[in-house]
């Protein structure tokens, strides 16, 4: 190395400060790039946990199984973060205080509580502070060690919120037994309705190449205890059960097994004739049966603890029973037979509608499905949306909650937002969420709600489950923006507990995404906890729905009429003529509101009971009719439209009041992304307004702004690769 002089010393070591100072401002923004999610571990300054009196710089920890060493990682990493510093670890006994995790198995401070957690199942833990030999010690302790992994992170959890941890006492049990993730993933990296770039899952390395993201991915799962993932589509292809597909699923598997998550697969029906060559694929034929126990056998020898299968069947065009005059109960219980012997499960899907466009295609799901109660093999759950349609902005609770008491029914959420507004527009899912769980379905009285017929208490099922059709995808943000991680969040919170508060898990994700002083939590939970209602107004108000474009289902398409299916069109929905606007659901329309409970069919039944947001769900409403405002139908419409689109004004304006108090880089792509929000919207309310305005000729009421461009401009427009088209 060439000396150098004093001067040219100070001008190399002012350059190297330079490039150090950049270093660290490129870091900074790196790690504020979203890719932490809710684990950043972070704050402006280390907690200061002396008042506690518990010394959470020594930790007393197992390290002898996998999920052991992840709940010993899991606190070096968060601890390190929330403290200051690592914290010290040992395995052995050592002395008493700080922290203790373990099992009864693992743990000789734990062993005498063994039949204590004997009540907190395979899963749940218990946090406690206790005196151990005179001195303060905080217990992470369960049945098993998946237990204490979730106990880890529910402890983090309330340190990175702020919960005092002096005299802590938290029992914890899942309330719903598989919580799972659907993937939409082609093997060709396409992610059907994914906002978030492409599949997360490179099966052209697998399984040679594990990627570091999977384990991040398993660690964020858990983090929320969801213990399942569908690997691809439900629009599966048969190849993924072929045994090299198979082998990169097993790879996967052994990195997501230390974090409590087994792998599922979406099964194409037709496999045994695309993969075993045979000419057929009915249920009820011999060959066929043992095609699909020899295939599960070859599945649980690469992965023991294999969860099973989800099934789309005789739907949108894919093969099924039906395609050989059999029912679903009999399709379903060909693979359920097939994995009974190794402890899989079946979640066979409801999202059905026939070949031939019906009267009402909300009735469809019902009419195939509510027959078969009892019919179905005890390892089989019907994995029903929260709607009778599919996953809109709104919907009234699913038909069939409530109506097969004899069958596990699984609820399907879709965490991607296919008609919201996909990743760019702030939607906070979790009143949606809420508010179907919370739906009473009056099938064994009031009080039957939704989430006690997903948690298996209404009628009494071991089995149990939800999905979240995921959002994730290989952009650093994980779900293409920062706020939509906030779905995937509370799909999981949900999940664990469907009875908990929408507002609390927002509270909770604001305070661990973006930090948890309270004059930036209470201001970003307010606008999270409305934008739901915001986008119902400027997209589909008053129980509008499926008004999207056609195909991508990107903006709005109220005109959208012909092609291959009326039900595939936003005519079919709306029905809206110069008389009035709505789909009459009554039992003077298509009569689905007689397939709820009565006590229920009476309310939607009844144009001045049903809930204004159900109104022209159920009913063809007249144009001047009056609204509990007031004001006529179509100035309430146009009203609300209106009011969604001030909503997002009013997101733009408190957002910015947080500059300065969230990270520039974060700051600016959530700002960037409420000004295509905000134009959006109000390409969303002027389209609507010129649209149904065309079709009553009423004026605007005073005060409304008539759209810029006439209806022409925006049937005109064209968007040939929006995102997420489903192909």
């Amino acid at each position: 190395m060439l000396p150098l002089t004093s001067r040219s010393g100070e001008r190399w070591r002012a350059v190297l400060a330079g490039v150090l100072v950049w270093l660290a401002i490129g870091a900074h923004a790196r790690a504020e790039d979203g890719h932490a999610l809710w684990l950043r571990y972070a704050e402006a300054r280390p907690l200061d946990m002396e008042d506690t009196g518990i010394g959470l710089g020594e930790v007393t920890a197992p390290g002898a199984t996998p999920t052991q060493r992840a709940a010993r990682d899991e606190l070096r990493r968060g601890l390190a973060g929330l403290l200051g510093s690592a914290p010290r670890f040992r395995e052995g006994p050592g002395g008493a205080g700080g922290l203790v995790l373990g099992t009864p198995d693992s743990s000789p401070w734990i062993a005498p509580m063994r039949r204590e957690l004997d009540g907190l199942g395979e899963e749940g833990f218990l946090l406690r502070e206790t005196r151990v030999d005179g001195r303060k010690t905080l217990l992470v302790a369960a049945r098993r060690d998946i237990g204490v992994l979730y106990g880890v992170f529910h402890l983090l959890r309330l340190m990175q919120t702020g919960v005092e941890l002096d005299g802590l006492e938290v029992r914890e049990v899942p309330q719903v037994k598989l919580r799972v993730l659907d993937h939409w993933d082609n093997l060709d990296g396409y992610v059907e309705r994914g906002y978030a770039g492409r599949s997360l899952w490179d099966w052209h390395t697998l399984p040679d190449w594990r990627d570091p993201r999977y384990t991040d991915y398993a660690r964020a799962n858990a983090s929320l205890g969801i213990n399942g993932s569908v690997l691809n589509n439900v629009n599966a292809e048969a190849l993924s059960l072929s045994h090299a597909y198979l082998r990169k699923a097993a790879a996967l598997a052994d990195v997501f097994r230390p974090y409590g998550i087994r792998v599922y697969l979406g099964a194409r029906f037709s496999a045994p004739i695309e993969l075993g060559g045979l000419a057929t694929a009915d249920p009820l034929d011999p060959g066929v049966q043992r095609w699909w126990r020899d295939k599960a056998d070859e599945i649980y020898a690469l992965i023991p603890d294999f969860g099973g299968f989800l099934v789309k069947a005789n739907s949108e065009g894919q093969p099924g029973p039906q395609d050989y005059a059999r029912t679903h109960a009999e399709g379903a219980n060909l693979l359920a037979d097939a994995l009974a012997a190794h402890g899989g499960v079946v979640m066979w899907r409801a999202f059905v509608y026939a070949p031939d466009v019906a009267e009402d295609r909300a009735r469809q799901a019902y009419d195939e499905f509510a027959g078969l109660d009892g019919a179905l093999r005890d390892n089989v759950l019907v994995q029903v949306k929260n709607g009778p349609i599919d996953f809109q902005p709104r919907e009234p609770f699913h038909p069939l909650f409530g109506a097969m008491p004899r069958t596990p029914l699984m609820m399907e959420f879709q965490v991607t937002k296919e008609y919201l507004g996909f990743a760019t527009h702030l939607v906070y899912l979790g009143p949606l969420y809420e508010e179907a769980l919370r739906s009473d379905t009056h099938a064994q009285g009031a009080g039957s709600t939704v989430a006690k017929v997903v948690d298996g208490s209404l009628d009494g099922h071991a089995l149990s489950g939800i999905a979240g059709v995921a959002n994730i995808g290989d952009d650093r943000t994980w779900s293409g923006s920062h706020f939509d991680q906030a779905n995937w969040y509370a799909f999981g919170r949900l999940a664990w507990n469907p009875r908990q508060s929408a507002r609390d898990i927002a509270a909770d994700w604001v305070a661990m995404t973006f930090s948890p002083d309270p004059g930036v939590v209470a201001p970003i939970v307010d606008m999270m906890m409305g934008s739901r209602e915001a986008a119902v107004d400027y997209m589909t108000p008053l129980g509008l729905h499926h008004l999207m474009a056609r195909g991508h289902h990107y903006g709005p398409g109220p005109w959208v009429d012909g092609g291959p299916r009326a039900d595939w069109t936003s005519v079919y929905y709306h029905r809206a003529d110069a008389r009035g606007i709505g789909f009459d659901r009554s039992t003077r329309g298509s009569d689905a509101v007689s397939q709820y409970a009565p006590e229920v069919a009476r309310t939607f039944d009844d144009i001045e009971q049903v809930p204004e947001a159900l109104l022209l769900w159920f009913h063809h409403v007249p144009w001047d009719h009056p609204m509990r405002s007031g004001r006529p139908l179509w100035d309430e419409m146009v009203h609300r439209y209106t009011r969604g689109v001030r909503y997002v004004d009013a997101m733009q304006a408190t957002w910015e009041t947080l500059r300065g108090r969230i990270d520039g880089p974060r700051h600016a792509h959530v700002a960037a992304f409420l000004a295509i929000q905000r134009a959006e919207a109000q390409w969303w309310r002027d389209a609507s307004v010129a649209y149904f305005q065309s079709i009553n000729g009423l004026p605007l009421p005073a005060g409304e702004l008539p759209p810029p461009h006439p209806l022409a401009y925006y049937e005109a427009l064209q968007f040939p690769h929006a995102p997420g088209d489903g192909r």
